[in-house]
């Protein structure tokens, strides 16, 4: 009991010293670039001390009204260990965060589609190789949007483009569009668990 105890105060000291965070992801909206159940290892240093750049994974607390039945949270994963170190560090149980790709900056111009059905950000489409769209769909948005990316904010997107409850749904239902930078907890660095999905995550 002593031993673990004691690689659980180690465990939380390095784990603050890095600014490091692990989730697991409950929904395929990000696939196939993170699937379900996937761990993810986050970088609380982002964007507090590194800037948040295109085609980052974020995770971030909702900004409003996003999360439901079809979008759950991810939650950070449970074990044993990692809850006890949670409770020892002091650190909250991580609900109400949403994990997604993002596509505008501040002052972008994001838009869908061209004529070959691709985003573009600032009047340039964009490559996004790990989309995961339906057979015979090249269309990279089921309906067509066009924003301007307000000041400290967010465009964010799904990889698994047509299951995604992300900026463009909640711009258009609701007008919560957009992801306040203060909101983002971090940057996904890598996918550690299971062991055969092990992956750094880049942009």
């Amino acid at each position: 009991m002593v031993a673990i105890l004691a690689i659980a105060l180690v465990v939380s000291f390095l784990t603050k010293a890095f600014l490091i965070r692990s989730f697991y992801i409950p929904t395929g909206s990000m696939q196939n670039t993170l699937q379900i159940n996937d761990r993810i290892i986050v970088n609380e240093l982002v964007p507090d001390i590194v800037d948040i750049g295109h085609g980052d994974i974020v995770v971030f607390t909702d900004p409003g009204g996003w999360l439901g039945p079809a979008e759950p949270a991810p939650q950070e994963a449970g074990n044993p260990l990692l809850d006890g170190i949670r409770r020892l560090s002091g650190d909250p149980d991580a609900t109400g965060h949403l994990v997604k790709r993002v596509i505008g900056l501040p002052g972008d111009d994001v838009a869908c589609c061209d004529a070959a059905g691709r985003t573009t950000v600032n009047g340039e489409p964009i490559s996004e190789p790990y989309l995961k769209l339906p057979p015979g769909v090249s269309r990279t948005s089921d309906f067509d949007f066009s924003v301007t990316v307000p000041a400290a904010s967010l465009w964010v997107e799904g990889d698994n483009r047509y299951d995604s409850a992300d900026s463009r749904l909640h711009s258009a239902t609701a007008g919560t569009g957009f992801v306040p930078v203060d909101n983002v907890v971090g940057r996904a660095l890598v996918i550690n668990w299971p062991m055969n999905h092990w992956s750094w995550l880049g942009d």
